[in-house]
């Protein structure tokens, strides 16, 4: 079993919309366990424990200061290694589409880069000229049905990766 932790920040709900979307793509894996948490009720620990982490934040010119600040505790975890060759992910949602979403998305991919992280993101598909990004699933000023199953998609990649990852005994 690969534990998923689906960790975000969310102000206006557009992110936490998507962040459901993502955990339907997860537990659509039968051999991923899914931990759903908005990061008022995350907790350092629980990084070290999953196997999988996905990643969220409104786009606000970047991730927010939250986030962020909560991020920055975990630096002795990017001492120590322990995130090491676990599976990463991101996504954004924001209320403009000239907003620059794809800020967000790199600021959270360069978190879990520096933590020494697998990284996935999404392969272009025809959704994509409406919808999401490369560096993961994305929303703009609402969320539709083709940002949901970008996002199903997103979850799906992770879990899936994860999966065969703890299956071939590879250290998370």
């Amino acid at each position: 079993m690969a534990a998923i932790l689906l960790l975000f920040d969310s102000q206006g709900g557009l992110t936490e919309q998507l962040a459901e979307a993502i955990g339907g793509g997860v537990t659509s894996v039968p051999e991923a366990e899914l931990s759903y948490r908005r990061l008022d009720e995350a907790a350092i620990e629980e990084l070290k424990e999953c196997d999988a982490l996905i990643l969220g934040s409104p786009n606000w010119s970047g991730m927010t200061g939250k986030l962020k600040d909560w991020i920055d505790y975990s630096g002795d975890l990017w001492e120590s290694g322990e995130l090491a060759g676990k599976v990463g992910a991101a996504f954004t949602a924001g209320y403009s589409r000239s907003a620059g979403t794809e800020a967000p998305l790199l600021q959270l991919l360069h978190l879990l880069f520096a933590h020494g992280m697998l990284v996935v993101g999404l392969p272009w598909s025809e959704r994509m000229r409406v919808s999401g990004s490369y560096y993961g699933a994305t929303a703009h000023g609402q969320v539709t049905e083709d940002d949901r199953e970008q996002a199903r998609s997103l979850g799906r990649r992770v879990a899936e990766t994860a999966v065969r990852l703890v299956g071939t005994g590879t250290p998370s």
